[in-house]
Formats: C-alpha cells, structure tokens, sequence
C-alpha cells in the first residue's frame, strides 16, 4: 500500500494547515457573507426541501453531428449561459487510439503546450490534487473484452501523464484522490502502480487520513440551497492547484459526465446516503427520479463553486455510450471516440467533450442529452465558472469534426 502522511505528525493537524490564497479569498468571501467553515459531527447538516420548480421545453432529437451543435442558437429558459461576447476559454483537442503510455503522454503533453503550458496554474513548491473517476467499484466489470478502465473509469496512463507533467511543472507534492468504493479501486485498475512510479499519494476521501475529522464547508457566495455545508476530506482545502480526470460518457441523470460532475466523488459517501439500502450519494438525488433531475445538476455546480477546477482533463480514448456503467443495462455499451480533451476552464472542456458527442452543451432542460433534468453546463456557465458556449471556445489541435462520434443517451 502506497505510504500515506501520518496523522500523528507535528505538520498534521486536524485542520489543514495551509491552503492556497485562492481557497483563502473564497472561504473568506463566503463567511463575510454570513457563512461559517467548521469542523463538526455530521447531524449539524442542514438539509433544506426540494428547489422550486423550473422551467423546461419540450423533448427534441439531439443533433447528430458537430456543425448543427456549432449552429445552434441558445435556448432562452432557465439556466440558460450568458449572451456571448467573443471567443474566452481555450479547449485543446488530441487524437489518440490506443492507451500506450508514450502515445498518452505525448498526447497529454502536447494539449499542455497548445494551452501555454502549466506555469499559470502550478508553481514551484505547490501541492496538487488530481481527482479521479472510479465509479461502480470492483464488483462491476466492463463490456465483454474490455476492462472497466477501457469502458467506465479513468485510465490510469491518462492520470499518469498529468503526474509526471506537473512534476515537470514544479510541483512538490501530487495527491491523486477519490471517494472509492474501496481502496481495492486503486490497486486493481493500475493506481497503486502509478502512486509508486511517479511519488504521488493516493488517497480515499471517504475518510479523513491524514487528519482526525472532517470539514463542513459552504458554498461560496451562496448555493442551490439543497445543503447548508457540504462534507469533505481537510486536505482537498490545501491544494494549491486542483485538477479532474474524467472519462467522457453520458449519464442517466446529469445528461453527460465529464469533469464537473467528477466532483460527486468528492464527499464521503457514507453521509449522502437516504438509508443502507439505497446505494452511495442516493440522498444526492433525492427519492425520485424528478427530484434527481433538479438536484444533481445544481449539486454538481455547488460541488465545483467550493473547489473549482484548475486544470480539466477528459479521457475519451476509449469510453462507453448509453450510460455512465454497466448498472445501465440497457444501452449501456463500449464506444471509441480515440480523443482526449484538456483545458483551464472545466465548463468549456466539459462543453467541447459534449459536442464531440454530438450533443448541444447549451441545450435546454429535458432535451437531448439532459432528458432527465437541468443542464448542468448551463448552470455552470450562470455560476460563473466558464463558458459552455462553443462560439466562445478557441479549440486547439485536432479538429473538432475530426474527433466527433454520436454517443446514444443513457436510457
């Protein structure tokens, strides 16, 4: 097992002992605000009632390929992104076909160069956070011929790259973190191996290692409503840079998942649960599917307000469609798009990593991709937390027709 910081140690306390000038203003404007950062058991979490009700259009077929998404106008409905004003965010594309670790790491390194490098996002001497996505846990496997890292989690070499990259950058330590389903996720799809190879820690943010207890932290400048406080791990608080690699997939309630909806796994499962037999984060969506449609897209937002992405990284080399895993029965099934996406603004990354799936990233609530429920990008993009708007992205390297593959909705 990779070594982790030991608890007990002087420059472990049972509160983060440093955090980056960025965390600091954004806790500081939330608590002038009114707003309190504690450490605290979890009874103390308000769980206020469902948001109200929203405005949604019609359902409408989805279009098909990336010059209708590139045409479309806006939709003019609830959670719908700011009037565009010019190209504003950068979204480098790469081709890549196979997940051989130097045909990755080139591909990796080379949206980095396009993007201007890391300098603006790591520095010297930092702490980085690389979030993750192993969904499902061990007990599922992917489709017939394929590992679950070939069809519904991220690969370990797309992780492996980012590691060895903002080591290049400066960074002195790299944790790669994620709320597992257990710790055997690390070891079995290959992150044990990274972990030893590039120094970096691994670390499971169910519990609190490598402090005593958790941290309720509000949303920053007021959120959804849905919770008072959110729970977390102190350590996602001290990063200086934070990054999230997501495979490309849709999903049966967000519509798609890619980096921004990555953040679920950032809370420790065990205290968003309805009862023990719903299954993780099931009080996240509420006890139906139309409270989930209204709940996990203003979570998500929430989520990314209090630890916002500086670095987005999509695996789409090879992923599935129909679903986010193999629990889609369905429609569930394995699809290779041989794609990377990377960018500094996770909302323009997510939206150009939806086009590629033949998606409108504007589109409206209860229209394709987001059938079941608000578009999370919209909200995004009303949050302020960048632009899901493609006539306001520069992308960079492969051309986006190059790379678009049609991915069917989750169900």
């Amino acid at each position: 097992m990779v070594s982790k910081p030991d608890p007990e140690s002087p420059d472990s306390p049972s509160l983060p002992r440093r955090m980056s000038r960025r965390r600091f203003l954004e806790i500081a404007g939330a608590a002038a605000a009114g707003f309190v950062v504690a450490s605290c058991t979890p009874n103390q979490r308000n769980v206020p009632g469902r948001p109200p009700g929203v405005e949604v259009g019609p359902n409408a077929a989805a279009p098909t390929a990336a010059e209708a998404v590139l045409e479309q106008g806006t939709p003019t409905v609830v959670g719908t992104p700011p009037p565009a004003t010019g190209l504003s965010s950068k979204v480098a594309i790469a081709k890549a076909d196979t997940y051989d670790r130097n045909v990755i790491y080139n591909a990796v390194r080379d949206m980095l160069d396009d993007l201007g490098g890391l300098g603006d996002v790591v520095r010297s001497g930092d702490r980085v956070g690389i979030k993750t996505n192993l969904t499902g846990g061990l007990g599922n496997d992917g489709p017939p011929g394929l590992t679950p890292m070939e069809s519904f989690v991220t690969h370990p070499e797309v992780v492996r790259a980012l590691v060895e990259l903002v080591r290049d950058a400066g960074a002195k330590d790299v944790y790669i973190v994620e709320a597992v389903y257990q710790w055997g996720s690390y070891t079995e799809w290959g992150y044990d191996e990274v972990a030893r190879d590039t120094g970096a820690t691994l670390i499971d943010l169910n519990d609190t290692e490598p402090y005593t207890e958790f941290v309720h932290l509000p949303v920053p400048g007021g959120g959804s409503g849905l919770y008072e406080t959110y729970i977390f791990n102190p350590l996602l608080m001290e990063f200086d840079a934070f990054m999230s690699v997501a495979k490309m997939k849709c999903h049966w309630t967000a519509g798609v998942t890619h980096t921004l909806k990555n953040h679920f796994g950032l809370i420790p499962a065990r205290f968003y649960r309805l009862s023990e037999e719903h299954s993780h984060r099931s009080e996240l969506h509420g006890p139906t599917e139309e409270t989930a449609g209204e709940r996990v897209p203003r979570i998500i937002v929430d989520l990314n307000k209090i630890l916002p992405i500086d670095f987005a990284l999509v695996d789409g080399v090879m992923t599935t469609e129909g679903g986010e895993g193999p629990w889609i029965r369905d429609t569930y099934g394995p699809i290779a798009p041989g794609v990377l996406f990377a960018g500094k603004d996770p909302v323009a990354t997510d939206a150009v990593a939806t086009v590629a799936q033949g998606f409108d990233p504007t589109m409206s609530a209860m229209r394709q991709p987001f059938i079941r429920g608000l578009n999370h990008l919209n909200l995004a993009a009303e949050a302020g937390l960048g632009t899901n708007r493609p006539d306001e992205i520069e992308m960079l390297g492969a051309g986006i027709d190059e790379v678009t593959m049609p991915f069917r909705t989750a169900g």
